[in-house]
């Protein structure tokens, strides 16, 4: 229930924004394919040695594409439910153009989180593409920078734009002038930076000086020895204090018509000032239940800076993990196993 809500949310805004599909047609079949995309260097990879960007990315699909169900987690146990796209499907034949939306998961989480959103997306006419943000995504493994140097995700997302308008297959079929983002939790943060908001880790650690702070300053449990070990490479490591010192730059990418950020994380860590000169249109969404990422002091906040930002909050028992992914049996039956950022709720919830 809450999926489609958010959904009917996303598509208003997309609409009232014009990223709309083009053509008559309203339902497609989803396919889905992934790249390695490899930006022009230099580019931060944050401790990732793969050096590379990988990126899934769903589409509307030929009428003749044999969906089929696809899951994530480990093989014989899958965890997670992704929707039922066609792989390697042929791209739709018609309209000629389609708009892209680029997608930005949580902290410590992958792509495949938001397949339940690609795949939506795809079916109603847009090209999306979610990327693994290098040090921070449970695929390749988490680093030190890949955990603190957060404003990095928005220019892998620019990178992803520059690859997706060369893409063999997508070049010609994605209209430039229609491009949207996307984005949960750390992404739902991405968003407000590739629209302009500016970092300031000072600010971040004001906020987050008293004894009592919030749920915002308190180190991720997939990285629970994060700030001892910033710290220890700060002191030994030129090129991290280097990037560390790149928090305080714009990296607003004026291809970015419009973002749509779900319980975004990081609201004390951007400066009000550069919120207030957000120039696009910004759609926020978060459960009154987010015990991760606080509404008062991320979403609302976020809302109150930025003009003409839409807010909705979903009231009740809504919490972060509701616009992730959604359970397998298995998942629901692992939940005293899964760490506490990634387990699954048994109830009506999602992962």
């Amino acid at each position: 229930m809450i999926k489609s809500t958010l959904l009917a949310s996303l598509f208003a805004s997309m609409i009232g924004l014009g990223l709309v599909p083009a053509g008559a047609q309203t339902s497609f079949k989803a396919g889905v394919t992934r790249r390695l995309f490899v930006p022009a260097e230099p580019h931060e990879w944050r401790g990732d040695t793969k050096h590379a960007l990988a990126t899934t990315i769903w589409y509307p699909a030929d009428a003749a594409a044999e969906e089929q169900p696809r899951v994530l987690g480990p093989p014989g146990n899958p965890l997670f439910e992704s929707g039922h796209p066609a792989a390697d499907a042929a791209l739709a034949s018609t309209p000629a153009q389609f708009p892209l939306i680029v997608l930005s998961h949580g902290i410590g989480g992958t792509a495949g989180s938001l397949a339940w959103l690609g795949t939506a997306l795809a079916r109603a006419g847009y090209v999306a593409a979610a990327v693994n943000h290098p040090g921070n995504n449970a695929i390749n493994g988490y680093t030190v920078e890949g955990f603190t140097l957060w404003w990095d995700r928005a220019r892998d997302l620019s990178a992803i734009i520059d690859s997706m308008l060369a893409e063999p297959i997508f070049t010609a079929r994605i209209d430039p002038n229609r491009i949207g983002a996307a984005g949960f939790s750390l992404g739902g943060y991405t968003m407000i930076a590739i629209a302009g908001g500016i970092t300031s880790r000072a600010h971040y650690r004001e906020f987050c000086a008293p004894a009592q702070a919030e749920a915002s300053c308190e180190a991720p449990p997939e990285f629970g020895d994060l700030r001892a070990k910033a710290k220890a490479l700060a002191d030994s490591d030129e090129e991290f204090r280097a990037a560390l010192a790149t928090d305080s730059r714009s990296y607003r990418d004026r291809r970015i018509s419009a973002v749509f950020a779900m319980a975004p994380a990081l609201g004390p860590a951007l400066l009000p000032e550069s919120l207030e000169r957000i120039d696009i249109p910004v759609a926020i969404v978060a459960g009154a239940a987010d015990a991760i990422a606080p509404i008062d002091s991320n979403a609302r906040s976020y809302a109150a800076h930025i003009p003409g930002a839409e807010l909705t909050i979903f009231p009740g028992a809504v919490g972060h993990y509701v616009f992730t992914v959604n359970c397998t049996e298995a998942g629901r039956a692992t939940v005293p196993a899964m760490p506490r950022r990634t387990r699954c709720r048994p109830r009506r919830h999602s992962c």
